[in-house]
């Protein structure tokens, strides 16, 4: 076996780093660690940006954030942790993107950064120092990396799209003061 090279050691970090950040969002959302509302409160939050029925949506998100973020910290099945993560950051940056870009003004930068970090690490692979390496690339074949991406695309589509579909149907009727 070679040396670890520069690659696979970045590879670590990015994975580690991404993926434990995620892993934490999730088990708020699932388990109401780290001051998070768990299912019920999630639930009941996610009903309220439009996700619906909210305790199936957090469950989803929850599962979506801290499987793959786990996964992704472990380099296993790299392709489902990644398409994962990115389907949860896609969803979470639909709820901020009426803010603009930036985070400090409710913004969806912060869920764009992980999504793509997630997505390059299901497209670049794990690197050497994984658990997909170990067991012989088993669930990490290249056909499963545009697979996993072309799923979570195509499901995330549909949820998003509900989501702005119930939006706008609960917005029909108002008007906005005219003058302030």
């Amino acid at each position: 076996m070679k040396c670890f090279d520069r690659r696979d050691l970045g590879l670590l970090l990015l994975r580690l780093g991404t993926g434990g950040v995620l892993a934490a969002h999730g088990s708020q959302k699932l388990l109401g660690w780290f001051g998070g509302g768990g299912i019920e409160g999630t639930g009941r939050d996610m009903e309220a940006m439009g996700y619906a029925p909210g305790r199936a949506s957090a469950t989803a998100a929850g599962l979506a954030e801290a499987g793959g973020g786990m996964l992704l910290a472990l380099g296993l099945a790299t392709p489902a942790a990644g398409a994962a993560a990115v389907g949860a950051m896609a969803g979470a940056a639909a709820v901020h993107a009426p803010n603009g870009f930036f985070a400090q003004a409710g913004g969806y930068e912060y869920a764009a950064s992980l999504g793509l970090t997630a997505a390059g690490l299901a497209v670049s692979g794990p690197g050497r120092l994984s658990l997909d390496h170990a067991l012989g690339h088993a669930v990490n074949r290249n056909w499963m990396v545009p697979a996993a991406l072309a799923a979570t695309a195509a499901a995330t589509t549909v949820v998003v799209g509900a989501r702005n579909r119930r939006l706008r149907r609960a917005a029909e009727g108002r008007q906005e003061p005219l003058f302030d």
